[in-house]
């Protein structure tokens, strides 16, 4: 299982805690945030890839993050996008290609070619 990075807001801090800890032991990634503008700055640096939100937090700035998830919104080059889901592609079968180019609606051969361009594994 890939680690993810996550971003944890809830307003009661032993919950907070409760879930950083299982988080993490896991194997995950995890920060928590101890209100909403502190959450709002830590999403302004990028690495998260999830937020979990406590939603009923009276305290909680909504429009704020908005702007804070707007911003780091930032489209990924497809490139990167594209290397990416090959790759996860290859993991799901196996590193097997004729698998992984049917999965992905491509010929072998593309896959093989996009392999190599993008380093993905020894031919």
């Amino acid at each position: 299982m890939t680690p993810t990075h996550l971003l944890i807001l809830d307003g009661d801090a032993a919950r907070r805690g409760e879930i950083l800890s299982l988080l993490r032991g896991a194997g995950h990634h995890a920060a928590a945030a101890p209100d909403g503008d502190a959450a709002a700055e830590a999403l302004t640096r990028p690495g998260f890839e999830l937020i979990l939100l406590d939603l009923s937090w009276p305290e909680l700035n909504l429009a704020r993050l908005r702007e804070a998830l707007a911003a780091s919104a930032a489209p990924e080059p497809l490139d990167a996008v594209e290397r990416r889901h090959i790759a996860l592609t290859l993991r799901l079968t196996g590193g097997n290609k004729r698998r992984a180019a049917e999965l992905l609606g491509i010929a072998r051969s593309t896959l093989l070619h996009k392999v190599r361009k993008y380093g993905l594994s020894p031919e």
